[in-house]
């Protein structure tokens, strides 16, 4: 990713904390697996530049979708840990179908990285 300076804060949360950012600040009903914080965009972004953001996961539905996919909750934590660094990198694959097939690419190539180092 081209940042071996950055720094991230990782927070790990249940689904009724989770549903509350996800009303306040996307205005979305409901838990979610993921939400991502970027703090490297807006007025106060030079402020730390090597500060990228907040990555937070849900461990509920983490390990619902889990249990749902028959994998581990390792490694679906590990999937939407790379899914949230990514956006906080600018990805978007909600508004861009480029954009969704580069960030399903290199959220594969990453995962292979953390799954060899294992």
């Amino acid at each position: 990713m081209e940042c071996p300076e950055g720094e991230l804060s990782i927070v790990i949360v249940d689904d009724p904390q989770i549903a509350e950012l996800n009303a306040r600040y996307l205005n979305r009903q409901g838990p979610t697996n993921v939400i991502s914080f970027p703090m490297r965009e807006g007025e106060f972004s030079d402020i730390s530049p090597d500060l990228l953001g907040d990555v937070v996961i849900s461990a509920d539905t983490a390990q619902k979708e889990a249990d749902d996919q028959e994998t581990t909750l390792e490694k679906r934590f590990n999937e939407l840990l790379i899914h949230g660094i990514l956006h906080l990198f600018g990805y978007d694959h909600e508004k861009d179908e480029t954009q969704a097939s580069e960030m399903e690419e290199k959220s594969r190539a990453l995962l292979e990285i953390i799954e060899k180092s294992t």
